[in-house]
């Protein structure tokens, strides 16, 4: 049975048509029916429709009519919102939890997207089996209204606190805590919080920048592909008992789909060399864990954050591995970005190849070319930094797993390394090499460094090329107004009919905050002391910040600027009419001196260069039309086998 509007493809069923005992014993772990009756649970377990969705499936879209209610069973769902032609993840609900409930409160339209982020089995009722629920199983519909109600309010409860942040503890629980300790003694943790006392006081020591690392989704990814791979390696080697490893991969793999991002709340800038991050992932993967084998958050027995969860590891080794994925899936992002951006001005390239145009030096007339040739070396410069971007992508694959504390590799027992290494390659599917001197490599931040470099030359560029736009386009009156960007808003408050290039600006200020980040990532590396570097959160937080910004700046620039660009053919042909740089064409015919002698004559007159040397006699009208045809000049000559023979082609 599929799902009646659902936009992705809705399959098969699946477990062979389970029993609706089976169905009902399944939906009483659902966490959205906890507490329902029992007879309302039998209702629906009669009604429901098992089905599964393949990674991809689109469940319902944004804007498309209420069409389901389901119950998911396993897998993992995304919830996502397009924010400028771009979907943008809000959360990520998993076994037990509900989607498309909504329609039991309203049949508005769906404000958001669901999608599965992996294989995903749910129990299904279609919009006309929930609008006959109130009449046949009125108990039933009531109860899952409330459940609804209630989701629907914790949900924004959490959103909120979580969207809110800068250094707060967020509200988990509604009020209810917990007892953990450490070593400076105890405190109270909220309830429903997967992080624990360390994480707690992260978050009250480092009230920094705002920015929690959950807004990094890509390095909390690579923490927990870090953990997987080091509890599979340990359990390789003996020293994790399987069902604890089984534990950590599950919780890990959740996270790794998306799941309980909102609980890695420790400021991304922080104090101890990345320790916090590092807690908060152990923390929150160890109390995951204990909640998968039925254990209470903070028990801490079966599965510990630091015996189990950092088994064979440090923060030294942990921290600025996980940096070091997410950097490379971040420039992932930008490379494709970059290479779009290519793409769209080589398309405008192949659009303006016919449009005449003055090039110009120091801001001053040189010789012609075409609006095609300009736009097109936009496309070939920017290509360039998608290769440079690969290149230091290379070097960040090398990574330091069995290091620990300071690269001797202590507390972790031979092989470890390599057999993390093994199982976190499978894991990304990257090509990780272990670094050949572990205590080098420790305390090296030489590869961050390049990358920066890297990501300063693309923000360089790319601000050069702003600037281009931004000149020609200039006017539209009263400057070169070659070209004409798309308008974006109004540009001023007083100034009537005024429009800003609004948008090659912003990219300006993007590049120019990159480019600073360069700064910031030099004088941490060069700070770092002996055996460490414990200036590696900024490092982390300035280049997977430039590397977002890069790559939201690109997307912005392609979609809201580059593709609309027209241009103005009529006026750039009559500055290439006007202008005296032609004239250099008639260097190889009369020679440099009689060439500057005309052009100086232009000047003072206003004459144009074609009635002086038709003046002097120096050439035929139809001479110069051969000579000075401005699409001619545009063209590479073949190089003639008298060339060098002429006795003006010396006088240059």
């Amino acid at each position: 049975m599929a799902a009646s509007g659902a936009t992705g493809v809705a399959r098969d069923i699946f477990w062979g048509m389970p029993t609706a005992i089976q169905i009902r014993d399944a939906l009483r772990t659902s966490s959205f029916l906890q507490g329902m009756p029992e007879s309302a649970l039998h209702q629906l377990a009669q009604i429901v429709a098992p089905m599964h969705f393949e990674a991809n499936d689109v469940l319902f879209a944004e804007g498309a009519q209420r069409a389901m209610f389901a119950i998911l069973v396993s897998g993992a769902v995304a919830i996502e919102k397009e924010r400028q032609g771009r979907q943008v993840r809000l959360v990520i609900l998993g076994p037990g939890e509900a989607i498309g409930e909504g329609i039991l409160l309203d049949d508005e339209a769906h404000g958001t997207s669901a999608r599965a982020v992996q294989r995903s089995e749910a129990f299904v009722l279609d919009a006309l089996q929930v609008k006959g629920l109130s009449r046949e199983h009125p108990s039933l519909y009531t109860a899952l209204v409330r459940a609804a109600a209630r989701t629907i309010s914790q949900r924004l409860a959490s959103t909120d606190a979580a969207l809110v942040g800068r250094g707060r503890l967020i509200g988990f629980g509604g009020g209810r805590t917990r007892l953990e300790h450490d070593l400076l003694g105890e405190r109270e943790i909220p309830d429903d919080a997967l992080y624990g006392v360390q994480t707690l006081r992260a978050l009250e020591n480092f009230p920094i920048s705002g920015t929690p690392v959950r807004d990094f989704p890509a390095l909390v990814d690579a923490l927990a592909a870090v953990k997987e791979a080091a509890a599979l390696a340990n359990a390789e080697l003996g020293l994790l008992p399987a069902e604890v490893c089984d534990l950590i991969v599950r919780a890990a793999q959740e996270i790794r789909g998306g799941r309980h991002h909102e609980h890695f709340l420790v400021d991304v800038i922080q104090g101890g060399a990345g320790t916090s991050t590092n807690m908060n992932a152990n923390e929150v993967i160890a109390n995951r864990a204990l909640e998968l084998a039925g254990a209470p958050r903070g028990s801490y027995v079966a599965v510990h954050p630091n015996n189990h969860v950092n088994l064979s590891q440090s923060t030294n080794d942990v921290y600025p591995t996980a940096i070091k994925l997410a950097l490379h899936t971040s420039i992932e992002s930008l490379r494709d970005a970059m290479r779009e951006l290519a793409e769209a001005f080589l398309l405008k390239g192949e659009e303006f190849c016919d449009f005449i145009k003055m090039g110009r030096t120091q801001l001053q007339d040189a010789v012609p070319m075409t609006l095609g040739q300009e736009f097109t070396a936009f496309g070939h410069t920017i290509l360039e930094d998608v290769d440079r971007l690969a290149e230091a992508q290379a070097l960040i694959r090398e990574i330091n797993m069995g290091a620990t504390a300071i690269g001797t590799g202590i507390n972790a027992p031979p092989g470890y390394a390599e057999a993390v290494r093994k199982h976190l390659s499978t894991i990304t599917g990257l090509p990780l090499i272990t670094a050949p001197d572990l205590v080098e490599a420790t305390a090296d931040t030489g590869a961050f460094v390049q990358l920066s470099g890297v990501l300063k030359r693309c923000a360089v560029k790319l601000s050069k090329i702003c600037n281009d736009l931004r000149l020609l386009s200039s006017g539209p009156r009263a400057g070169l107004a070659e070209i004409n960007l798309p308008p974006m808003q109004p540009g001023s408050s007083i100034m009537p009919g005024k429009v800003n290039p609004v948008i090659p600006e912003v990219v300006n200020q993007v590049c120019f905050d990159v480019i600073g980040a360069d700064v910031t990532v030099t004088m941490a590396a060069e700070a770092g002391q002996l055996q460490l570097n414990v200036f590696e959160p900024v490092i982390a937080y300035r280049l997977l910040g430039a590397c977002s910004m890069l790559t939201n700046a690109s997307v912005v620039l392609r979609g809201r600027c580059i593709l609309g660009i027209t241009a103005n053919p009529d006026r750039m042909r009559r500055f290439v009419e006007r202008s005296i740089g032609i004239v250099t064409a008639l260097v190889p015919v009369l020679g440099y001196e009689a060439s500057t002698e005309i052009a100086r004559e232009a000047l003072e007159t206003g004459q144009g260069v074609y009635d002086l040397v038709c003046q002097r006699g120096l050439l035929t009208r139809e001479e110069l039309d051969q000579i000075l045809n401005p699409e001619a000049m545009t063209r590479p000559r073949p190089v003639q086998a008298d060339a060098a023979d002429s006795p003006v082609a010396h006088e240059g």
